[in-house]
């Protein structure tokens, strides 16, 4: 059994039992009687949130303003999860920076060496003294490619500024259609889902409220 249902027989038992206690029967009748009343206002309250009651202006809310919802669930999702901002520091956040961090700079100087020997110029290095006559050149020539990657990378993260808006774009066009697709009742049960096992605990503390209440008026009620 839920709570909402624990919650008003055991106020419904409370009334019984204040109809033919021998001692303080009015007291406890009171407060099984507002324990009972606070309940099932609570509970009827979350029904009508979900549930259309003849007869009671407002109630069905959800799927009478789903509309309204719909438009909250997409506002949600996009500001939340696909604001340009976070579309953007997802798209920056790629190998760019890495590359050119974690350059191999022997294997790239050895690479360039290898070019050089099998061109026309290999003779000259022999010559020169070799592959050590061209060590003086690593370090200018891997400060120039990190330089042309990091010039690449900004090219490229400007074209994604642009890409951001244009993605952010179809993933609305793809919330919208799936939010097109949903009815009434589809809207209404995904937020029952969400919150209508946590709304429970509103009739459990209508319940206990109303038995405070009730207990308070009774004791008062007797002492006048």
């Amino acid at each position: 059994m839920n709570k909402s249902l624990i919650t008003n027989i055991i106020s419904l038992l409370i009334v019984f039992y204040g109809l033919y206690s021998p001692v303080y029967s009015a007291e406890i009748f009171m407060a099984g009687l507002f324990a009972l009343s606070g309940g099932i206002t609570n509970w009827l309250a979350i029904h009508m949130l979900f549930e259309k009651v003849p007869f009671l202006y407002g109630s069905g809310v959800i799927t009478e303003r789903f509309k309204d919802f719909k438009s909250g669930i997409r506002e949600l999702i996009l500001e939340e999860f696909f604001n340009k901002d976070t579309v953007k520091d997802f798209l920056s956040k790629k190998p760019i920076e890495s590359i050119s961090e974690n350059l191999d700079d022997e294997l790239i100087f050895s690479k360039i060496i290898e070019a050089i020997r099998e061109s026309s110029l290999g003779s000259m290095v022999d010559m020169l003294g070799g592959e050590k006559s061209l060590e003086p050149i690593r370090k200018p020539i891997k400060n120039k490619i990190v330089e042309i990657i990091q010039d690449l990378g900004s090219s490229i993260n400007e074209e994604k500024v642009d890409y951001s808006s244009e993605m952010i774009s179809k993933i609305e066009q793809l919330i919208d259609k799936r939010l097109d697709e949903l009815s009434p009742e589809e809207i209404k049960n995904i937020i029952e889902k969400i919150i209508k096992k946590h709304l429970g605990w509103l009739v459990v503390w209508g319940g206990v409220f109303g038995f405070l209440i009730g207990s308070f008026l009774g004791i008062v009620g007797n002492i006048n």
